[in-house]
């Protein structure tokens, strides 16, 4: 299983186009077989600021992720927006639910 949290913050003004970008990656991600769970979570105190909580069955199913047509557009759509670029922290599951309930 590979969990990953992946923080993304975006320029002013380009909160909407994000939005936009993520939705097309959420609804893409969620269908895969490879995938348990995918979040996109938002900072209370910085409306540019969001992180996406991943949940994968391994580190196969992430890289069949990053060549879906959705993932592909997201980055091209997300990429001359966001600051600092992504940054990712793993994490070694403990208690995780299996597969979220749809």
């Amino acid at each position: 299983m590979l969990i990953q949290l992946v923080n993304i913050k975006v320029q002013d003004g380009t909160r909407e186009t994000f939005l936009e970008a993520f939705r097309l990656n959420c609804d893409g991600t969620r269908k895969e077989p490879g995938n348990i769970r995918f979040d996109l979570l938002h900072d209370p105190a910085d409306e540019n600021n969001f992180f996406v909580y991943e949940i994968f069955e391994s580190e196969a199913a992430l890289d069949a992720h990053r060549q879906t047509d959705h993932y592909r557009t997201c980055v091209k759509m997300i990429d001359p927006i966001t600051l600092g670029g992504r940054s990712k922290t793993y994490f070694t599951p403990v208690l995780v639910q299996e597969r979220a309930s749809a």
